[in-house]
């Protein structure tokens, strides 16, 4: 019996190196879902000057702001990464070109310690200049590095004051690099110049601007845009279109994010299996001032340059986006050899812009461009008018051109018969 148990337990050994030899422990973690990267939040907060004044619910602006901040530090996620980067805060005199240099990082982007974040905003005080382009490029590195959400909440009651860097431009040159960094902005008690200024900003990377008048709406706007940056949407894959088909990059369902400057063209490629249908849409904004009176065409063609189908859209200065879309559903193929009936189209589709602005305004970086992909399996119904091809322009000209002969020739025999009724009468 004791020789039995001892060989049931040997067995039992051998078995279980035999286990942890084949499927190590390394292994099976690496086989796992690789760990999302925790979004990062930068606050970057004016401590100006005229921060001292006392215009939000009987209160100076820092202490409303003060206030906003250790509210929202008690309510920041635990995944959301913290910083806090100040402007004006350190260099009270007159200098230009200190007060320009006027920003430093107050609390680090990282796991937050609630105690240190309140201990360190509690030291300021309204100081000096508004650096708020320095700020902004000094933000942009506090959040380098990495594919984790990223924004950039800013707070200032006034505009920028280190001219000419101009932080609009700022903004353009941040969002051109394809990070996919967002900045809010939120106004306290602006004027018309700021903004101005801030809207730019926010609108130049995606991000919004709010107005603020009392303490409890800068809490719960701040607090709001950090919860949105713990469960972001999908964010764009940076790609750059080609000026023409053949060395365009090839895409696959998705969201994508480019920059195009006034009057280019730009082109793409996606493949299209027989039975599929190509679902594309495009946006274009006028992240600066432009003249009226301008377009979005997007234009699916095959290799060879035939037009396939297009999209357009035109505007006249009241909107800041423009959009349009198309859809083409490729046939199923009939064959003998079932593979080649699998084989897809190359559909190149071109993005063009007919923006045009004042001589004043910069042209690049271009304006930001926003390309959604899809391809989905094609229509059943043969009712559905994409499946008719009616986007196809030889298709519609045909229609039209049988419409109105058939047209003619009823009215023509309609005209004979009542001049002979005449005749006869």
């Amino acid at each position: 019996m004791i020789t039995t148990k001892r060989l049931a337990a040997g067995a039992c050994g051998l078995l279980a190196a035999l286990v942890v030899g084949l499927f190590p422990a390394s292994a099976t973690a690496a086989d796992g879902p690789t760990p999302k990267e925790p979004p990062k939040v930068d606050l970057v907060l004016d401590v100006s000057g005229s921060m001292r004044a006392t215009d939000i619910d009987g209160q100076s602006r820092m202490a409303a702001a003060k206030q906003a901040f250790n509210e929202v530090i008690d309510a920041v996620p635990d995944e959301v990464r913290l910083g806090i980067r100040t402007l004006g805060a350190t260099y009270p005199g007159e200098d230009k070109a200190l007060g320009c240099k006027d920003t430093r990082q107050l609390y680090p982007v990282g796991p937050l310690n609630r105690t240190e974040a309140k201990t360190a905003v509690a030291t300021l005080a309204p100081t000096g200049w508004t650096p708020i382009g320095p700020a902004l490029l000094a933000a942009a590195q506090d959040l380098d590095g990495g594919d984790a959400t990223k924004r950039i909440v800013l707070i200032t009651d006034g505009e920028d004051t280190c001219a000419p860097l101009d932080p609009c431009e700022v903004a353009r040159d941040i969002a051109a690099k394809g990070i996919h960094l967002v900045i809010d902005t939120l106004g306290l008690v602006p004027d018309a110049k700021t903004r101005a200024q801030l809207t730019c900003i926010a609108e130049a990377t995606g991000g919004t601007y709010t107005s603020v008048q009392h303490t409890a709406e800068l809490s719960g706007r701040v607090k709001q845009l950090v919860d949105r940056a713990a469960d972001p949407v999908v964010n764009p894959v940076a790609t750059e279109g080609a000026a023409q088909c053949a060395k365009a990059p090839q895409l696959k369902a998705g969201v994508y994010s480019d920059r195009e400057t006034f009057g280019e063209h730009r082109w793409y490629r996606v493949d299209v299996k027989p039975g599929q249908e190509l679902r594309a849409s495009v946006s274009i904004a006028a992240d600066r001032a432009v003249n009226k009176d301008y377009g979005v065409l997007l234009r699916a063609t095959t290799v060879h340059g035939r037009e396939i189908v297009r999209g357009a859209e035109a505007g006249d200065g009241r909107t800041d986006v423009l959009s349009t879309g198309l859809r083409y559903p490729k046939g199923e193929t009939d064959g003998a050899d079932g593979d080649a009936e699998q084989v897809p189209e190359t559909v190149c589709l071109q993005v063009s812009n007919s923006f045009s602005a004042p001589a004043s305004v910069k042209t690049s970086p271009g304006m930001p461009v926003e390309l959604t992909i899809d391809v989905v399996d094609g229509p059943d119904d043969a009712s559905d008018a994409a499946a008719f091809g009616l986007g196809r322009g030889w298709w519609l000209l045909a229609a039209l051109a049988l419409t109105g002969l058939l047209a003619g020739l009823v009215w023509g025999w309609i005209s004979r018969w009542r001049i002979s009724v005449w005749r006869t009468n």
